[in-house]
C-alpha cells in the first residue's frame, strides 16, 4: 500500500508540473500518441486502427522518435496501436518515455496483461493504462469482453503501481448498451477509472445518442455527479448531436505518430498533414496551433478535446489555410471508439 500511495503522489506532483507548464507556455505539445505496432490480436468491427500483418516499429526508430518528441518539450507520450503489447520491445520504449522525462500512458485491449508482464509495465515505469472493453460477452462486433478480461482486471488492480482507467463504447453495432453500465460498475469496484465512450464516423465526426443508448449515457451521467468529476462541457454536446465551440490544436499540442513516422492531426484524420517527424519543426507546431480545423464542430475524439481546454480560453485561430473543401474528411471509412464521457473514480 505504501508504494501505491508513493505512486499516485508522484503521479500528481508531474500532472501538477504538466498543469502549470502547459498553461504558461503554448509552445510545445502535450500529449503525443506515438504507434509502434499496428497489428492486432482482435478485429473488433468498429476498428479501423489494426491490421494483420505489420511488423513492429523497430526499437532504434522508436527511439529517435520518442526523442524527436522530447526536443519539442512534449509532456505526455501515449503508447498506441494495434495492440501495442505485441511489441517486442514495448517495456524498453516505455522505460525510454520515461528517462526523457515524459509521462508514459498504454492504450491496450487488456489481453496480455498477465502478473508477469504488470510487474514489468511496473518496472519500466508505466504511469497510465486504458484498456477498452466493449460488452459483457464477446460477439461479433468486439471480443474486448468483460468476461474474457475480467481475471486480468484483477490482476491490475491487486499488483499494478500505475493508474488504470476502463473504457466502454455504445454504439457503432454494439449490442447490449447496457453492457456499458457493468463495464463502468466493474471497474468502479476495483478502484479504477471508467469512461464511456460513442461510436465515430472513419472522419471521427458525431453520432449522436438515441434510444437505450441515451438511457444509458443518462444513467452515467447522473452517476457521475456523485461519484465522478465532470470536467468536459463537451460531453453533453456530442452524445446529443449539437456542434462544439471550441479550438482544436490537433498538430501543435497534440500529435498523433503513425507507425510509419509521419505526425497526423489524429487517428481519424490519417494522411494529414502527414509530414515526417523528423521534418516537423517549431513552425510547423506554431501554424498547426493557430488553424482553424474543418471537422472541429462534430469532432468526438476526446483526449484532443481534452488537451484543448489548456487553450480554448484564448489564441483565436484563423480559416484553415487549404480551405475546408480540400481536408480529407473521408480518409478512414469505418467507425472507430474514442471515450467521450469521463467518468473518474
Amino acid at each position: 500500500m505504501k508504494d501505491l500511495s508513493s505512486s499516485k503522489l508522484k503521479r500528481f506532483a508531474r500532472e501538477s508540473k504538466l498543469v502549470v507548464k502547459g498553461l504558461a507556455s503554448t509552445k510545445h505539445p502535450i500529449l503525443a500518441h506515438v504507434i509502434p505496432m499496428r497489428r492486432c490480436n482482435l478485429s473488433c468491427g468498429y476498428c479501423n486502427e489494426y491490421d494483420k500483418v505489420s511488423e513492429p516499429v523497430p526499437l532504434d526508430v522508436m527511439k529517435k522518435r520518442l526523442d524527436r518528441l522530447a526536443s519539442f518539450g512534449t509532456s505526455i507520450i501515449t503508447i498506441s496501436g494495434g495492440e501495442p503489447m505485441l511489441h517486442p520491445q514495448i517495456y524498453e520504449i516505455i522505460s525510454h518515455i520515461r528517462s526523457r522525462g515524459m509521462i508514459a500512458g498504454l492504450i491496450s485491449n487488456g489481453y496480455y496483461l498477465t502478473r508477469e508482464n504488470i510487474e514489468k509495465l511496473n518496472r519500466a515505469g508505466l504511469e497510465y493504462l486504458q484498456i477498452s472493453i466493449d460488452n459483457v460477452n464477446p460477439d461479433k462486433v468486439s471480443q474486448k469482453s468483460l468476461k474474457v478480461i475480467d481475471r486480468y482486471l484483477v490482476y491490475l488492480s491487486r499488483y499494478a503501481k500505475f493508474h488504470v482507467n476502463i473504457n466502454s463504447v455504445i454504439g457503432g453495432g454494439i449490442k447490449n448498451p447496457k453492457d456499458a453500465l457493468v463495464v463502468a460498475e466493474r471497474a468502479i469496484e476495483l478502484g479504477f477509472g471508467s469512461t464511456l465512450g460513442v461510436i465515430h464516423d472513419g472522419s471521427g465526426q458525431l453520432k449522436p445518442l438515441s434510444g437505450v443508448e441515451e438511457e444509458v449515457y443518462q444513467k452515467l451521467r447522473h452517476h457521475g455527479k456523485k461519484k465522478f468529476g465532470w470536467l468536459n462541457q463537451f460531453q453533453d454536446n456530442l452524445a446529443y448531436g449539437r456542434p462544439n465551440n471550441w479550438r482544436c490544436r490537433a498538430g501543435a499540442r497534440y500529435l498523433y505518430i503513425c507507425e510509419d513516422g509521419l505526425v497526423h492531426y489524429c487517428s481519424q484524420q490519417r494522411g494529414f498533414p502527414g509530414i515526417p517527424l523528423e521534418e516537423y519543426t517549431g513552425e510547423n507546431l506554431e501554424s498547426e496551433f493557430y488553424s482553424e480545423k474543418p471537422c472541429a464542430k462534430f469532432c468526438t475524439i476526446a483526449c484532443v478535446q481534452q488537451v484543448a481546454m489548456f487553450d480554448n480560453w484564448r489564441a483565436p485561430q484563423r480559416p484553415f489555410d487549404l480551405g475546408a473543401e480540400n481536408f480529407p474528411k473521408d480518409v478512414n471509412q469505418d467507425g472507430a471508439a474514442e471515450g467521450v464521457v469521463n467518468a473518474e473514480s
